[in-house]
């Protein structure tokens, strides 16, 4: 059985992370994870992540990084979601490096719209601590939203108007 990520769980997970490759790699952070690191919740079931390269070894490695602290890991960003916002990368929080691996929380932006889009509960207080925090700005988030409203068509699981609504909830809370 897997253990829940802990705060001490994940930083187990990143210095086991960054001692498997010698390649200059980026980890960005996402969902719980970045809930967890930023003291929104105690846990998460599972850490989600991307990187960048993804070199074979890396890919290689995760189902034994994953085993030692007995987590469970998803290769998964809001990207996979919903449409990539412009200018993702210039947004992620750097965390901290361990060997050539550098740590980042995933963009907020891209987080707060996949996580209304998805609409869980945990998911929308997620969003509402992001906006407590000071990482989101009401308006910007529209205007992100706004930005990749045309590209959601590739996107068939999403209704857009139904996207749309949980925005402006979110934006006029």
């Amino acid at each position: 059985m897997r253990e829940l990520a802990s705060k001490e769980k994940i930083v187990e997970f990143m210095r086991l992370f960054g001692r498997q490759t010698r390649t200059e790699v980026r980890v960005y952070f996402t969902g719980g994870t970045t809930a967890v690191l930023h003291g929104w919740r105690d846990t998460t079931l599972d850490i989600d992540l991307r990187f960048e390269p993804e070199p074979d070894d890396l890919y290689r490695a995760i189902p034994q990084i994953k085993e030692q602290p007995q987590l469970n890991v998803e290769l998964a960003s809001p990207s996979d979601f919903i449409p990539e916002l412009p200018g993702w990368q210039d947004r992620c929080e750097y965390i901290g490096r361990e060997g050539t691996v550098s740590f980042f929380h995933y963009d907020p932006y891209s987080q707060a719209l996949s996580k209304i889009e998805r609409g869980h509960d945990q998911d929308i207080r997620d969003v509402a601590s992001m906006l407590k925090d000071g990482m989101l700005d009401r308006q910007k988030l529209l205007t992100m939203f706004n930005e990749i409203t045309p590209k959601l068509y590739k996107y068939p699981s999403i209704d857009p108007a139904s996207f749309e609504q949980a925005v402006n909830r979110v934006v006029k809370n």
